[in-house]
C-alpha cells in the first residue's frame, strides 16, 4: 500500500512512525510545502512536555495526554535526545483563582497526570522566586525538549525505516497516485479537507504567540512557572518556560493573527486570507464578549514591557534583561456555525482518508499516543481497512 501524508510535522512523522511500525512492508511518503521539517508550529513550540491535568476529563487530550509524555520522552531518551526534567508550578495570584487550581488537581487525579496542590511555603522550597497565593499546582511531569532536535532525529529515523520526504511540494501540486491520505497539514489541514468535502464546518484561525528570551546566564527560575489560566478557553497564559538547553523565556501571546502564517510584519502575507479570516475575527468580535475581551487583552502585548510585566507578576524578582525571541502560530479551528473555538483534538475520517483537522497543545507532547488513537479509531471505523494499519 502506499500512504501519502501531508505535513512533515510532529503529527504526520509520529502518524508515519507508527503506520510502518505495524506495516513496515508499505511505502510511505512524506510531503511538505515547506523546505524542511517542523518548519512551523512543531519547530516553533517551547518544546514542553506536558503532564495532562489542564483538560477535561471526558476529552481525548485528557485521554492522550500522560501517556503521550512517557512516550515522547521513550523516544527522546532511546535516542539521546536531552529531557530537560524540570517540573512546573502553576500559581496563583489571589482567592479568586483558587478554586480553578482545586479544579486543576481534581483532572490531574482523572487524567493520571501526577500533578498536586502545594503550600505557598512548599512552592517557595522548590522555588525560590516563585510568587504565589496560598497555594501553587506542582507537576513532576512537567519536562522540556527542543522540539527541533525531536522533529530531526524523528525523520531521520522514518528515513532509515524507508520513509521518503519530499519538501517544497504543496499538495496541490503532487501528482503521484497513493492508495491512503493522512491530512496531517496543520494551518492548511482544514483546507485540503474541504477540498474533499470533509469538515466544511470549521475553518483555521491562527494566533500569533509572541516571546521574549532572559539574556542573562543566571538562572532566575528553577522549574516552569504558569499562571492559573481560563479554563473555559485553550490558552495557557503568560508564563516562563526553561527550555531543553536551560535557556529562558517568557510568552507566549495569544494575539489574533490576520493570515495563516503571520509571523512578523508582512512577512508571507496573503489577502485572500486577510480577508478571509478578519470577516471571521469581525463576526466573532461581535457575537462573543469573552472574544472581545481576548482580543483587546492580547493586543497589549505587542508592546514587549506589557509582556514583561505580565511574568513579573509569577516571580518575586524579574530584572528587566529580555529582547526579542522568534514567534509562532498557533492553528486553532474554529466552528463556523456557532464561532466557537475547537477545544479538543479533532479528526475526520473519509473514505481512504484521515484529515487531522485540529491538532493544537498538547499535540507535541500527545504527539505518539494521538498517532496510536488516528489510526486505531481508523482501523475501527473502517476507513483503513484489510491489508493498511493493522
Amino acid at each position: 500500500m502506499k500512504v501519502l501524508i501531508v505535513g512533515a510535522g510532529i503529527i504526520g512523522m509520529t502518524l508515519a512512525w507508527k503506520w510502518i511500525e505495524k506495516n513496515p512492508q508499505d511505502e510511505i511518503v512524506i510531503i511538505d510545502k515547506e523546505a524542511h521539517e517542523a518548519f512551523h508550529a512543531s519547530g516553533k513550540n517551547s518544546g514542553i512536555l506536558h503532564a495532562g491535568f489542564y483538560y477535561n476529563t471526558d476529552s481525548v487530550k485528557a485521554k492522550l495526554t500522560a501517556l503521550g509524555n512517557r512516550l515522547m520522552k521513550e523516544f527522546c531518551y532511546q535516542n539521546g535526545i536531552n529531557v530537560n526534567e524540570t517540573g512546573k508550578l502553576v500559581v496563583a495570584k489571589n482567592e479568586n483563582e483558587i478554586e480553578t487550581l482545586f479544579e486543576l488537581e481534581r483532572r490531574s487525579k482523572a487524567n493520571g497526570a501526577g500533578a498536586y496542590i502545594v503550600s505557598q511555603e512548599e512552592a517557595e522550597k522548590i522555588d525560590p522566586n516563585v510568587k504565589t497565593y496560598k497555594y501553587a499546582l506542582y507537576s513532576p511531569n512537567t519536562a522540556s525538549v527542543n522540539p527541533k532536535e525531536v522533529c530531526s532525529v524523528l525523520r531521520k529515523k522514518l528515513e532509515e525505516k524507508g520513509v521518503k520526504f519530499l519538501f517544497n511540494t504543496p499538495f496541490e501540486k503532487y501528482k503521484q497516485s497513493y492508495d491512503f491520505l493522512i491530512n496531517a497539514a496543520g494551518l492548511y489541514a482544514d483546507k485540503i479537507a474541504h477540498s474533499f468535502g470533509v469538515g466544511l464546518e470549521y475553518t483555521m484561525l491562527p494566533f500569533k504567540g509572541l516571546y521574549r528570551k532572559y539574556t542573562q546566564k543566571d538562572k532566575i527560575i528553577k522549574t516552569q512557572i504558569y499562571p492559573v489560566p481560563n479554563i473555559k478557553n485553550p490558552f495557557l497564559g503568560v508564563h516562563f518556560t526553561l527550555m531543553a538547553d536551560n535557556t529562558i523565556k517568557i510568552g507566549p501571546t495569544a494575539i489574533p493573527a490576520f493570515w495563516r502564517e503571520h509571523y512578523a510584519g508582512f512577512e508571507r502575507f496573503d489577502l485572500s486570507e486577510f480577508l478571509e479570516i478578519v470577516s471571521l475575527e469581525f463576526k466573532m468580535f461581535l457575537k462573543h464578549k469573552w472574544f472581545r475581551d481576548l482580543a483587546f487583552y492580547e493586543m497589549r502585548f505587542y508592546n514587549p514591557k506589557n509582556l514583561y510585566l505580565e511574568a513579573k507578576k509569577l516571580v518575586k524578582k524579574l530584572p528587566d534583561m529580555f529582547r526579542n525571541y522568534p514567534p509562532g502560530i498557533r492553528a486553532q479551528l474554529v466552528n463556523k456555525n456557532s464561532l466557537t473555538l475547537e477545544m479538543d483534538f479533532l479528526v475526520e475520517y473519509h473514505d481512504n482518508q484521515i484529515h487531522v483537522l485540529n491538532a493544537v497543545s498538547p499535540a507535541f507532547t500527545a504527539s505518539f499516543a494521538f498517532a496510536e488513537y488516528i489510526l486505531g479509531e481508523g482501523n475501527e471505523k473502517g476507513n483503513i481497512g484489510t491489508g493498511g494499519y493493522s
